[in-house]
């Protein structure tokens, strides 16, 4: 499975996709001010009379009593629009994803993880609008909006598909020798087991397609992929590594330890992370920093490549240099003053 999405991501990144976009879903932060304008603001635009084609808008439900968003006085704006106007509910992103052809993010990275937490399954194509912070994921300028979707839906778009992670809780059952399946999570940056509230180090187990590797006793196990390398696996000492690369990051979070050093495995190992019998504390689990999840002696974390990638919008023509840039640019990777050359003195 991780090899045909490796192969469908190499055919992507070369061709321009054209889509037939009819409903698009705008995802924001919904008690953010500024945002609900901006979010306000492309909806007009998509609603608008003036569009060749007519689209069905779909907007966060809590914005539907909104006063700053202003729903009625919207579509009184767009009269005889009030078809093209919906609100979408987790239910909907988690149950039928189908209903939507294309996803335009407005914020930061947070607000690109939260579509991937969202849409559990199947995710539509994510088109990120920059008005956050750092922005490893939001490619496009706000300004510009508007010349940005009417190229993308009349053009088409450059798609990156990011690898996901499938994470399962296991649970021991009680007075059984087995364990049950409690929850699966289709996650895009990072899986950390810690210590949580406890006041001690974690013991956990590390197994690698049910060979043991190794026992880590630490704050905690950070998991990443590609993508999340330059999240909490970069500030916990991990590598950076280019979103493309088919990989699961694993470092270590403060190990009680001089030689645990973080490592890079295939995406197509099964990894299972355990709280062994003998620990002295539980662990907890989270998942891209949600859901945080219990993990009592016996209970374990299995983490596998996910059938469901993430497919992120790319701008055109600016696929090879774009990670590069947004390192250097946001992180300051490598950024040194330059060494000034010898001035040969002649006789």
């Amino acid at each position: 499975m991780a090899w045909g999405v490796r192969e469908l991501s190499k055919r992507l990144g070369s061709i321009r996709l054209k889509l037939k976009v009819r409903t698009v879903f705008l995802l924001t932060k919904a008690h953010d001010e500024e945002l609900i304008d901006n979010t306000r603001e492309v909806a007009r635009w998509l609603l608008s009379p003036e569009r060749q084609v007519r689209y069905t808008v779909y907007v966060e439900e809590n914005l539907r009593e909104n006063k700053r968003f202003n729903a009625p006085g919207l579509l009184e704006e767009l009269e005889k629009l009030e078809q093209a106007a919906g609100y979408w509910t987790n239910e909907m992103c988690r149950n039928r994803p189908h209903t939507f052809d294309f996803l335009v993010s407005l914020g930061g990275d947070g607000t690109v993880l939260y579509a991937s937490w969202l849409f559990q399954r199947i995710v539509p194509p994510v088109l990120s609008f920059a008005l956050g912070s750092l922005g490893f994921l939001t490619k496009f300028d706000y300004d510009d909006f508007q010349n940005t979707l009417t190229t993308a839906f009349r053009d088409g778009v450059t798609i990156s598909l990011r690898l996901r992670f499938e994470g399962t809780v296991g649970e021991e059952k009680d007075d059984d020798m087995t364990h049950r399946p409690d929850g699966t999570y289709e996650i895009l940056n990072d899986i950390v087991v810690d210590r949580g509230p406890n006041p001690t180090m974690s013991l956990v187990e590390i197994f690698g397609d049910d060979e043991h590797f190794t026992s880590v006793q630490a704050d905690g196990v950070c998991v990443a992929t590609p993508t999340g390398s330059t999240a909490y696996n970069l500030a916990a000492g991990g590598s950076l590594c280019h979103p493309e690369n088919p990989v699961i990051l694993v470092t270590a979070i403060c190990a009680h330890t001089l030689s645990f050093r973080p490592i890079i495995l295939p995406d197509t190992i099964v990894l299972r992370l355990g709280v062994p019998y003998d620990a002295r504390t539980s662990s907890w689990a989270s998942f891209d920093g949600r859901e945080r999840v219990e993990l009592c002696p016996g209970d374990y974390v299995t983490i596998s490549a996910s059938r469901y990638p993430f497919a992120n919008v790319m701008p055109q023509g600016r696929r090879s240099e774009d990670w590069i840039n947004s390192i250097s640019g946001k992180l300051g990777w490598n950024t040194r003053q330059r060494q000034k050359s010898f001035k040969e003195w002649k006789e």
